[in-house]
């Protein structure tokens, strides 16, 4: 959170708060959480706290992307009480605690019970493909990886093994574009924690927010962070039963495509190419402030490409 005061944030948030307070009664001065790729002042209103996101143009994505989610999938996002795209503002319904906000020894069964969810959103979203990227959403899908390889390479500066690497991305896009889930290239929220996971209420299932990191891959992409993410917050290995459980409950969403082992293959192959897209992810997140503790997260999650696991990038 901000240590600005509420004053402070009233003068220089007044443009977003005169729009925000169009579209619902703000009843007390705001808080702000501040951070290179969005400001996400949280409102008070008679029915309780609404979050407003000025996204920076590098996540503006984020805004559009929002429309084509309420649109396809509904009740597995929270839907938006209003979005001004041209300027990458976001009002949000207040989607209650995270995943990560509950009980430690639970977090992996909620984890397993959300990925389906997940899986049926993508599923959901594959037909919209173009709509995605017409948002702004970066094109990471197996076609265009070798192209996001050399965007990376040279924002990066990377230039260990480079040859390897280029091979190595390029039979991998051939391989996912002719394996199962090919045809259902779709959004990758690329930052699948369980901190981005609302769980469930007796009026919704889980939802998944804060898309502003998205890209349009390969569906299985996004088990790079979703499972690296479940792994360190469980501070277990990527291969322990409850990581797998939660994996295997996503592949079943796919289960009509191609038998298990073959879809797990594809999964891993998937999450090594989507290291690339990862880089990228980073880059534009932090990459115009090299004070960030996170500075130097583009390279040394590129650096990791090729490794036998993906799960050592960050």
């Amino acid at each position: 959170m901000s240590a600005a005061e509420p004053g402070d944030l009233e003068r220089r948030y007044a443009a977003e708060l005169a729009w925000a307070a169009a579209h619902t009664t703000i009843t007390g001065p705001p808080t702000a959480r501040e951070r290179p790729w969005s400001t996400v002042l949280c409102l008070p209103t008679p029915t309780g706290p609404v979050w407003l996101k000025a996204t920076a143009p590098a996540a503006r994505a984020e805004v559009g992307l929002y429309g084509v989610l309420a649109a396809r999938a509904p009740r597995a996002v929270l839907v938006p009480l209003a979005r001004d795209e041209d300027r990458g503002w976001l009002l949000l319904p207040d989607g209650g605690p995270t995943l990560r906000d509950g009980p430690p020894g639970q977090v992996a069964a909620a984890v397993a019970a959300a990925m389906p969810v997940y899986a049926a959103l993508q599923r959901a979203v594959a037909p919209a493909r173009a709509e995605v990227l017409a948002a702004g959403v970066p094109d990471a899908s197996p076609a265009a990886l070798p192209a996001r390889l050399e965007e990376a390479l040279a924002v990066t500066g990377l230039d260990d093994d480079v040859p390897r690497r280029r091979g190595l991305v390029a039979r991998w896009a051939g391989e996912l574009a002719d394996g199962p889930g090919a045809d259902l290239v779709t959004v990758d929220h690329q930052d699948l924690h369980p901190g981005n996971v609302l769980s469930a209420t007796p009026e919704h299932g889980p939802r998944f927010y804060d898309w502003g990191d998205a890209v349009l891959a390969h569906p299985f992409a996004c088990l790079l962070v979703a499972l690296g993410g479940l792994a360190r917050t469980l501070g277990v290995a990527p291969d322990d039963p409850a990581v797998t459980t939660a994996r295997d409950a996503y592949l079943d969403g796919f289960s009509d495509l191609a038998g298990h082992d073959d879809l797990v293959r594809a999964a891993v192959l998937a999450c090594r190419a989507a290291v690339v897209a990862r880089a990228l992810t980073w880059h534009r997140a932090v990459g115009a402030v090299p004070e960030h503790p996170f500075a130097g997260a583009p390279r040394s999650t590129l650096a990791t490409l090729g490794n036998p696991s993906p799960f050592d990038a960050v």
